[in-house]
């Protein structure tokens, strides 16, 4: 295993619920986690800060899995690592292997606080 994959995170997937009205909704408190380890998280894209009606500063990453790894993760997902709870923004990028299956997947993430 190289250095750079050393980070271990915890995928969140919440359970749904059905809300008053028949929607279904994400149910983040029966959420499944799962815990993989061998993954490399990069802050990408800067910080950005929003003062207006209160002080939110939202900060992007990026996370890397080595070649070879595949991960279940799912742009309604949630990323935990570091003490923080990322949302995943966007899809999941599974870039493809020569002669087939998956060579790495880069997910953005994105930590609002």
């Amino acid at each position: 295993m190289s250095l750079l994959y050393t980070q271990t995170i915890v995928i969140v997937r919440p359970g749904i619920l059905a809300d008053e009205y028949g929607n279904n909704k994400p149910d983040w408190a029966g959420a499944a986690r799962t815990t993989v380890s061998g993954v490399n998280a990069q802050p990408h894209g800067g910080s950005a800060e929003d003062t207006e009606d209160k002080q939110v500063t939202v900060t992007g990453w990026r996370l890397f899995t080595p070649r070879g790894m595949d991960l279940d993760l799912r742009e309604t997902d949630r990323v935990e690592m570091a003490g923080m709870t990322l949302q995943v923004t966007g899809k999941v990028a599974r870039w493809p292997a020569p002669g087939g299956g998956v060579h790495h997947i880069e997910a953005d993430l994105q930590e609002v606080s």
